[in-house]
């Protein structure tokens, strides 16, 4: 497991931290003392984050249905309007004062921002407005890692004619942490790693993902994720980790590793 008291006497590192909606309130003083610890040892840190306890709860009271399919929501021109709201308008603000309030020097920022990604359908037939990211916006996010600034990025984005898109959150934080070469990518959720018959895998390599996924043993929200992951892993990426809200759980990486 790396964490960044491993990293305190390494080169110059970048991290992608993708914070699920359900861990957005669980942000104790522990957390984002770990995230002061990490800046400190020079890491430079980027946050993507969802929404989904916030926008299930906005759609339910504009009584819009939702459902997800293999693990991304299907959303409807209604919902992509809720969503865009949602996520931009709350949970990226809530966020990012939650951090500057911490000390953390953080600006939120949405695909729409310095034009942050480029984006187009992801599969308009299957899913409706959600969107696949071409190509982000790199320069923008060094700029600001330069000044030490952490960027807080919301998973929305729109086409170039400006057609909003909701976009998986998981895939957002492995398009940017592909575009910016980073050395790692951390997966928090609100639990503490994978875990396959309730018990927590500590290490696990793409060719055992794809057994799980084929049993079945992984399914649902966790899909997407774990295929952020080995797609991470073929680019280039060194590793990928699911983890909980103490950054240490599950460390995805090639099976060469562990020879």
């Amino acid at each position: 497991m790396t964490t960044y008291k491993s990293m305190q006497h390494t080169d110059h590192k970048t991290i992608v931290i993708k914070l699920g909606g359900s861990m957005l309130k669980g942000l104790n003083a522990e957390f984002l003392e770990n995230f002061k610890k990490m800046q400190q040892a020079g890491i430079d840190i980027i946050i993507v984050h969802g929404g989904g306890p916030a926008i299930n709860q906005a759609l339910k009271s504009a009584n819009v249905e939702t459902t997800t399919k293999n693990g991304i929501r299907v959303t409807s021109s209604k919902a992509v309007e809720i969503v865009q709201s949602t996520l931009i308008g709350k949970v990226n603000p809530a966020l990012t004062h939650q951090l500057n309030v911490a000390g953390i020097k953080a600006l939120g920022l949405s695909g729409y921002d310095g034009s942050l990604f480029n984006c187009s359908f992801l599969d308009e037939k299957e899913y409706g407005y959600v969107g696949n990211i071409e190509a982000v916006n790199t320069e923008l996010l060094k700029t600001l890692l330069a000044e030490k600034i952490i960027p807080v990025v919301s998973c929305f984005g729109a086409t170039s004619d400006g057609i909003p898109l909701n976009i998986n959150g998981d895939t957002v934080a492995s398009k940017v942490a592909l575009s910016m070469n980073a050395d790692s990518l951390l997966l928090v959720t609100d639990t503490p790693g994978m875990k396959i018959e309730e018990e927590v895998q500590i290490s696990v390599n793409p060719e055992q993902i794809k057994e799980w996924i084929n049993s079945g043993d992984i399914y649902g929200g966790m899909i997407p994720k774990v295929q952020a992951a080995v797609d991470c892993l073929n680019e280039g990426i060194p590793t990928v980790q699911i983890v909980g809200s103490k950054l240490v759980g599950t460390t995805i990486q090639r099976k060469e590793v562990f020879a």
